[in-house]
């Protein structure tokens, strides 16, 4: 289910990578037969690729078996890339909840203006403008 096969039965944790780790804590999860999955910062300290990866087999497993997440991040892009509903919260209290949809579109309250702002947004000819300007 968690797309690694009988090869990782012996591994020691140390032999692992931290995706394959990550797909062991899911699998420990789904064990339980839950309902609800909490999922703290799932994504984190991965690369992107794995990342990905790690989402996709989420939502694979959404479909699949009817699964809730309840998803604990500070990273924007997952939170776009996986929420249906979003809560903003500031020092343990609600600032904002409501479907993606409405919490990601302007008016948006201070804070969550703050937490959009924050992130870096990549700049994709940032290589091209690097050369051109040494070569200029």
């Amino acid at each position: 289910m968690i797309e690694l096969d009988d090869s990782f039965f012996d591994r020691l944790p140390s032999e692992l990578s931290g995706g394959q780790k990550q797909r062991i804590c899911i699998a420990r999860a789904l064990a339980a037969e839950p309902e609800l999955i909490i999922c703290d910062e799932v994504t984190s300290a991965l690369d992107q690729i794995v990342q990905e990866g790690i989402l996709k087999l989420l939502l694979r497993l959404q479909k699949e078996f009817n699964y809730s997440y309840l998803f604990i991040t500070h990273d924007i892009a997952t939170v776009k890339a996986i929420s249906d509903e979003i809560v903003v919260m500031l020092e343990g209290k609600v600032v904002e909840q409501g479907l993606k949809s409405d919490v990601l579109e302007p008016p948006y309250p201070d804070y969550t203006q703050l937490l959009l702002s924050s992130v870096p947004e990549m700049d994709p000819d940032w290589l091209t403008n690097l050369l051109d300007a040494r070569a200029g």
